[in-house]
């Protein structure tokens, strides 16, 4: 893990060491244990590195790194399968004069070029120089879990791990308009069909998924992999949890390699507590890290607890406050750079800064069960329609049923029915719904309004769903996943340490998104066939828990206090100021509300003032 930049021009005067030396200290943080800096021979390209020391401690593992006379990479994040991948290569008849997994990518892309990719189970965002060649190879990880921004005129070229670094070489922070608005109305924080949109104007993201060469200014960017949606194996459902059970096995034994200390993140949820046990299968003592409310009616203490005294590990735990929150606030935008969705992101940020109180550089984390189990309780309504879809209506009868049994209240009626055989009008509704938040929002000034013409359906893309599987695709390739692992890498990052998200191993991911719906949500449960595989591994009433809570603050508790409506105040004068909002909006009365509620317009004023 850590923080790569670099410059690729034809002009020598765009490329020196005091230009990549100054993007390479705005990334410091990422890399607190070392820095590095390369020109070219034919000062083409410089690249930039800073190092937290994962793998391989030792100065032969130092980055930019250099192979075969020939190729100089920078690189970040982890290649976990990259023990079995050096072995395959020196068969090849390949060496290694480190014990990295950087020279290790180095080895395979000359080996495989591009396809090298496909080879990869991990994190990452890296690129390749080609002196050679006087290319410049570049790609990212299939779901996004390590950034990749870009900014491209004529022939000049500038990439990094995060915006700031960008900016560093004088190019201009201009925020992008339309974005702005859909953050402010709908509280999108990324574009819904295009994953190369940033929050500012000109600077890019490399979607995940995909590489891009560079030749001679020429920019060429490929997708190299995506889930199938469409695939569902006959399989039953003991051999679905069994081929599960050694998915997840293997994923986690692959993220517990390290030659620094491994903790884990624990919430009071079937996600992190299913990866205490498999981690607990490898190394019996281990550090667990928690942040907690009490007080609060969804602190989720007691869960960790029982979780902790199960396996007998150690946790640490942390309580933010609403002062905290905003002593760090101006910090915590500093990372994250574009706009978040609620105070959970503080929670995380807090969990990630005791780790590293506590000397521990790498924590695994639950991201993504939710979205390939189908977790969210938003999933129930749509394998309703599934099933609707395929005229299994007394199945839909007694799905519902058994959810009200469970306290899951699910808002269904004839619509729904309607909906189901009808989801391209479905899509279009929802659509219209969404560009109707926009124009008809409260607070917004005709200024900021104005850039909704011309460009109406920018950026509110809804996907027509016949089945679970579309729904839970959307979320994992489009839009949902990639802004969580967004929040972790730059929560992780400000501290120096390293997230590992077990349950995105791609073999796992494709098995999962294969088994039939039923096996996901069934008999008034979501995430079933995980809930089934660790029935006997975990405290019952853990594993069989239909509250859905993992890190949420008492953020409409924090947001009531006076502090908070002082600083809410100010932040509205701000807007005003810059006309983003109408002056009326300063005599409306606060909103406060909790994490996860729609229209939390007081919490996206915060965010958009500090980034002013």
């Amino acid at each position: 893990m850590c923080g790569i930049a670099g410059i690729i021009s034809p002009l020598q005067a765009d490329i020196n060491i005091q230009k990549l030396k100054i993007m390479s200290d705005t990334l410091a943080h990422r890399g607190p244990d070392g820095e590095g800096v390369w020109i070219s021979p034919k000062t083409t390209a410089g690249l930039a590195h800073r190092r937290l020391a994962i793998i391989d401690l030792s100065k032969n593992a130092d980055q930019p790194m250099h192979y075969l006379d020939r190729y100089s990479i920078v690189f970040n994040g982890e290649i976990y399968n990259y023990p079995e991948l050096r072995s395959e290569l020196q068969k090849a008849g390949y060496y290694f004069s480190s014990n990295s997994d950087t020279e290790v990518i180095l080895a395979a892309f000359d080996c495989y070029k591009e396809k090298c990719l496909h080879y990869f189970d991990g994190m990452f965002s890296f690129a390749i120089w080609d002196e050679v060649e006087q290319t410049l190879f570049a790609a990212r990880d299939r779901f996004g879990e390590k950034p990749f921004y870009y900014f491209k005129e004529k022939e000049r070229f500038i990439f990094a791990s995060e915006m700031k670094a960008i900016w560093a070489t004088g190019v201009e922070k201009r925020i992008e308009n339309k974005m702005l608005l859909n953050y402010l109305s709908l509280g999108y924080v990324q574009h819904a069909s295009d994953k190369s949109q940033t929050f500012y104007s000109e600077i890019y993201s490399l979607p995940p998924a995909h590489y891009l060469y560079l030749y001679r200014g020429n920019l060429k960017i490929i997708q190299y992999w995506t889930l199938d949606k469409q695939a569902e194996i006959r399989i039953s459902e003991k051999e679905a949890i069994e081929k599960i059970d050694y998915l997840l096995s293997t994923s986690v034994a692959r993220r517990m390699r390290s030659d620094v200390a491994v903790g884990s993140s624990l919430s009071g949820g079937i996600d992190s507590s299913s990866l205490l046990y498999y981690i607990t299968q490898q190394q019996k003592s281990i550090k667990t890290f928690s942040a907690v409310f009490p007080g609060f009616k969804k602190d989720e203490t007691d869960f960790i607890n029982k979780a902790a005294d199960s396996f007998k590990i150690n946790n640490y735990k942390v309580t933010p406050s609403e002062k905290e929150l905003i002593t760090d606030f101006e910090k915590l935008l500093y990372h994250q750079e574009e706009p978040f969705t609620s105070s959970s992101i503080y929670a995380q940020y807090r969990v990630f800064q005791l780790a590293k109180e506590n000397n521990i550089k790498v924590l695994l984390e639950g991201q993504g069960a939710d979205e390939i189990f189908g977790g969210y309780p938003k999933y129930i309504h749509w394998y309703l329609q599934e099933m609707v879809n395929r005229y299994r209506f007394s199945q839909c009868g007694v799905e519902r049923n058994l959810f009200k049994k469970n306290n899951i209240n699910v808002k269904w009626g004839l619509k729904n029915i309607i909906a189901a055989f009808l989801p391209s009008h479905v899509a279009i509704a929802l659509e219209k719904k969404a560009y109707n938040q926009i124009v008809h929002h409260p607070d917004l000034s005709r200024h900021m309004l104005a850039h909704v013409k011309g460009r109406e359906w920018e950026g509110i893309h809804k996907p027509i769903i016949t089945k679970l599987n579309d729904i839970l695709y959307f979320d994992v390739m489009e839009k949902g996943l990639e802004e969580l692992l967004r929040f972790a890498d730059r929560n992780s990052m400000a501290h120096g340490c390293e997230a590992r998200m077990p349950y995105l191993n791609h073999e796992l991911v494709s098995f999962v998104f294969s088994i039939p719906s039923r096996y996901k949500i069934n008999n008034g449960f979501t995430k079933s066939v995980l809930r089934k595989m660790m029935n006997d591994r975990l405290p019952k009433e853990m594993v069989w828990r239909t509250d859905k809570v993992a890190y949420e603050p008492p953020q409409k508790m924090w947001m009531e206090s006076s502090m908070m409506k002082d600083y809410l105040h100010e932040a509205k004068r701000k807007l005003v100021y810059h006309d983003i909002l109408k002056p009326e909006a300063l005599q409306r009365k606060h909103q406060a509300l909790d994490a996860h509620e729609a229209h939390n317009y007081d919490w996206r004023y915060l965010c958009v003032a500090g980034m002013m």
